[in-house]
């Protein structure tokens, strides 16, 4: 069965950084793109960023230069690095997988394989 968890989720101050990570199972690194998307309190789910399959990344313009996504194929397990956090960063977060390969973008309605979601949290 194809499934994504993540992990790493918690409280930081502004300012700090934090790794997600999204660990898969059921299928290998090259035939599914990881997507990281996030959810606020009354808010839509958004993407956030996302790596292909053939590790070409993604990161949505609200994030860009704060936010890296990268992958570890040998422990099937896909990163997302979030520095100088935000209160407005404060999200569930949730990693997705999809069997496309968008190279610019990470469309969600492409997500078809989705964890439980982290919760983060950002405040002093």
């Amino acid at each position: 069965e194809e499934q994504v968890e993540e992990s790493g989720g918690g409280l930081v101050q502004p300012g700090g950084s934090v790794t997600l990570s999204c660990r898969t199972s059921g299928f290998t690194r090259d035939e599914y793109s990881i997507g990281w998307f996030r959810q606020a309190p009354g808010q839509e789910r958004e993407s956030v960023a996302c790596i292909n399959k053939v590790d070409r990344t993604a990161t949505v313009d609200s994030v860009k230069g704060r936010f890296t996504v990268s992958g570890d194929n040998a422990k099937n397990t896909v990163f997302l690095r979030m520095n100088s956090q935000d209160p407005e960063d404060t999200a569930v977060y949730y990693c997705a997988a999809s069997n496309a390969n968008y190279v610019y973008t990470c469309p969600l309605s492409a997500y078809t394989v989705w964890g439980q979601g982290t919760q983060f949290t950002v405040s002093s």
